[in-house]
């Protein structure tokens, strides 16, 4: 149902369902966007209720963006860049830029939840779309568990500078690092589905505040450490030359990845494809300010070269101006709520991608069934935050936190591809929003996100090679037989 006032999205003019001729077209499949559109909201036994405006949806991208980075990612970039990182801040977050463009025309194009799974379904097929979702569900899932572990961090530091007490690392640490189970990674988790299960609107509403607390706390430590500035730490300012800037800003881009957290939103939002590209650009903007502010005030007060891969380099860097720990503490807390944030949107977004997937039939359908009352997808929401939960709590994720970034980076140049794709295929489709100078940025996005993809380690490509050699395996033993559109031709 849409609320008073919303402005339901506009149906494209019918695109013809090709008709599906042997294992080939079977695997090329597309959706039809005004299919996508026509079953936005619809699950098992009820629909999702459009409750999000522009600003709520803002909220969630920032919310899922704005966290871990921007407190622990400057001990780790600037002795690479020097204050020059103010810089690679600037080109990593251009280089979101081009995939966020590509979004935001997307989401207001095909305003529906899945994200780049469903705009991959819509105009490369099916298998594609099915590669492009487990890619998803790595990138959100062991997001989830591994901004959890470092919620625990960041409380026992609260909890120390509060009270002088600190979680014992038996429980707060898991086998392997030194622990036997990690208690506050799964509390935050479950606290994160106790908000989802209220409703998208009460989720929304406890993440803004969250958000708002966060950007508050930055802000102070700006407001705090621009008194300790010495104009002599900005010199000089490329130490390390080009290559040291270029080195920190594929370090930062991972402080980015989330912007398209608000895709995620499509079948809940009053008017999408109008919100939607507005609210991409707007967090990416807001997150790319805030993050080349904190950068400039924290290497005008502290040398460079004392960023030792710290990370808790601005709360020290409080401490260090004021001669005080009170201001370190308040920072932690901000941490805390920082990274509870980021939680609750990812946790979100991929419960709304299994929604999708479990919708089109390639995920069991217990991940669609919306409860009445609500309007959310409660088995869903239970099922993949105790997963999500226990994977943080038992299991050292090691290197497998790092397969985020790949999954991350192959979805956004899928998404590249897409627009490309939808602008041959349907010229004429409304579009609410334009990437410009299309092909050319978003061939400049998916050519970015190779570049960057080609950065990480071997051993990173081996564990995005053993996800995707499960997830094909999955798709050709259950989702290519039991997918809605197989059981259409049949």
């Amino acid at each position: 149902m849409l609320e008073h006032g919303a402005a339901p999205p506009t149906t494209p003019r019918p695109e013809p369902e090709p008709p599906a001729a042997g294992f080939g077209a079977r695997l090329m499949r597309r959706k039809p966007v005004e299919r996508l559109v026509a079953e936005g909201g619809q699950g098992e036994g009820g629909s999702l209720r459009r409750s999000l405006g522009m600003w709520q949806l803002t909220m969630i991208s920032i919310g899922a963006t704005l966290g871990t980075g921007i407190f622990v990612v400057l001990g780790e970039a600037v002795p690479d860049a020097g204050p020059a990182v103010i810089v690679s801040f600037v080109i990593a977050g251009l280089t979101a830029l081009f995939s966020a463009l590509s979004y935001a025309e997307l989401a207001g194009t095909i305003p529906v939840s899945g994200s780049s799974y469903s705009y991959a379904y819509a105009t490369m097929g099916e298998l594609i779309a099915w590669i492009c979702g487990w890619c998803l569900i790595l990138e959100y899932g062991v997001s989830v568990a591994a901004v959890a572990v470092g919620w625990g961090e960041y409380l026992n530091e609260l909890l120390d500078g509060t009270l002088g007490i600190t979680i014992p690392d038996a429980l707060s640490a898991p086998p392997g690092d030194g622990g036997i189970f990690n208690l506050p990674a799964l509390l935050v988790v479950l606290l994160s589905m106790a908000f989802l299960l209220g409703g998208a609107k009460e989720s929304a509403r406890a993440n803004t505040i969250m958000v708002v607390v966060k950007i508050a706390a930055l802000v102070l430590f700006c407001a705090v450490a621009f008194t300790g500035i010495r104009a002599g730490n900005y010199t000089p300012f490329m130490p390390l030359g080009m290559a040291g800037v270029s080195a920190a800003g594929a370090t930062l881009f991972f402080s980015y990845i989330g912007f398209d957290a608000a895709s995620t939103a499509g079948e809940e939002a009053k008017n999408p494809q109008r919100d939607l590209p507005r609210a991409i650009m707007l967090s990416l903007v807001i997150v790319t300010a805030l993050y080349c502010l904190v950068a400039a005030v924290a290497v005008g007060a502290l040398p460079w070269k004392e960023f030792s891969g710290s990370e808790a380099a601005l709360s020290g860097i409080m401490e260090d101006v004021t001669g005080q720990s009170f201001w370190a503490v308040l920072l932690a807390a901000g941490a805390v709520v920082a990274i509870a944030s980021v939680v609750l949107t990812v946790l979100y977004g991929q419960t709304r991608i299994l929604f999708a997937m479990s919708r089109d039939g390639l995920v069991p359908k217990v991940f669609s069934t919306i409860h009445p009352t609500t309007g959310v997808p409660r088995a869903n929401t239970v099922i993949v935050s105790l997963f999500c939960g226990v994977l943080a709590a038992a299991i050292p994720l090691g290197q497998l936190a790092d397969a985020t970034s790949i999954g991350t980076l192959f979805a956004f140049a899928l998404v590249n591809i897409a627009v490309i794709v939808l602008r041959r295929t349907r010229p004429t489709m409304e579009r609410t929003f334009r990437v410009p100078l299309s092909p050319l940025f978003p061939v400049i996005g998916f050519a970015l996100c190779l570049w960057m993809m080609g950065s990480l380690e071997v051993v990173t490509w081996v564990v995005f090679g053993v996800w995707m050699a499960v997830g094909l395996v999955l798709y050709f033993g259950y989702g290519m037989r039991r997918s809605r559109l197989a059981t259409a031709e049949k």
